[in-house]
């Protein structure tokens, strides 16, 4: 199958399945923006960030916090807000803590970002360090409340936080010797301070979760000794594609139809920047072997900022429910093609932009039929 872009940012195509066994052609589309100066109009970067292919992490696979995911999801119901970056002491001027702020339409979510401290255990009491003053703190979930007590002699008594167990600041076994001196979070939810090791804290950042953690591993469904035996390559039948969602339920989004406005408080030199999301339309056209071309707009359902960087992008995605197997698509077509284009297509000849391009390809001809 070929794939034609002609949109100037990334497109790619994969397969995709449903939990009942029925193949699909997934297209993704992935634009990267300058983000403007407050008021300004983003405009598509030179340098288009490629597809993902594989998830990408802060350090090993499973043991950190996701960066991104593949770009390559079969679908899903929402839009994903992911953000990317540090936080900043306003005016640059070093600071204990600072409230940080993300909106993009109806979402918005603030939290407290926090300098380095500790935990302490002396004379069989825990207390907290005073934070470190910072200028910039990178926001994560490897940073944020959450993480894994192994230290137990018993097996049996080792335990996670599942809601991140990546994180830091989670001890079980409050011994001196595993509890003195670890890291307290970098972030903390507004009004509810961290205050013990054992406590049950939202974890705060702004990043992706992880596929295993609590509760987006339950969304993909049960994998018992009846999947092994009668379902089995096949998704369970409980599969629901809100797992395909990356961002935590509090930034998730309808789709963008462009207009949304972006502000981020703290989370950039500037202190505050606000921007609209451009309003693009991608079209996605699938020829089919037999049968009309099937045409329709790709959503866009996911939207990461990248604001350290000087950048956000949007991904769009369409998908085409097959009958049989993805030889019924001979070409897929992304963004928009010339009226010429299509009648050279119609006609059963080759379309070319220009007199010139004509000229080129004939000379070229030529000269390998010389040699």
């Amino acid at each position: 199958m070929n794939l034609l872009n002609a949109t100037n940012m990334q497109a790619g195509y994969t397969m995709g399945m449903q939990p009942d066994g029925r193949e699909s052609i997934v297209v993704a589309v992935k634009g990267t923006f300058k983000i403007p100066s407050n008021g300004g109009s983003p405009e598509l970067a030179d340098e288009q960030v490629p597809l993902i292919e594989a998830d990408e992490y802060t350090g090993e696979p499973g043991l950190s916090a996701p960066i991104y995911e593949s770009d390559y999801a079969r679908h899903k119901p929402q839009c994903d807000v992911i953000f990317n970056g540090s936080a900043y002491a306003p005016d640059g001027i070093p600071a204990k803590k600072v409230r940080v702020s993300l909106s993009v339409g109806p979402m918005k979510k603030s939290f407290h970002v926090i300098g380095n401290r500790f935990w302490h255990k002396r004379l069989g009491f825990t207390s907290i360090s005073g934070p470190a003053p910072f200028t910039v703190m990178p926001i994560s979930y490897d940073a944020a409340f959450g993480g894994s007590d192994h230290t137990h002699e018993k097996p049996s008594k080792h335990k996670a936080f599942m809601i991140n167990p990546i994180g830091v600041g989670f001890h079980v076994n409050q011994k001196a010797e595993f509890i003195h001196g670890k890291p307290l979070p970098n972030t903390e939810e507004i009004g509810n301070p961290i205050k013990s090791p054992t406590g049950n804290y939202r974890p705060m950042a702004l990043g992706p979760v992880g596929r295993g953690w609590e509760p987006r591993y339950k969304l993909a469904g049960t994998y018992n000794q009846n999947w092994i035996d009668n379902v089995f390559p096949f998704l369970p039948p409980d599969f629901e594609d809100a797992y395909f969602q990356s961002a935590p339920a509090d930034q998730q989004i309808g789709y963008l139809q462009g207009g949304e406005s972006v502000l981020l408080s703290n989370l950039t030199s500037q202190g505050q920047i606000r921007f609209a999301i451009p309003r693009v339309e991608v079209p996605v056209v699938f020829f089919l072997k037999k049968g009309e071309p099937h045409r329709t707009i790709a959503v866009g359902d996911t939207l990461v900022l990248e604001p350290d960087a000087g950048r956000f992008m949007i991904t769009w995605r369409a998908s085409l429910p097959l009958k049989k197997n993805m030889f019924e698509v001979i070409e897929v077509l992304t963004g928009e093609m010339p009226k010429g284009w299509w009648r050279a297509r119609e006609a059963g000849k080759t379309y070319y932009r220009s007199l010139n391009e004509l000229i080129l390809v004939n000379r070229r001809k030529a000269e390998e039929t010389m040699e």
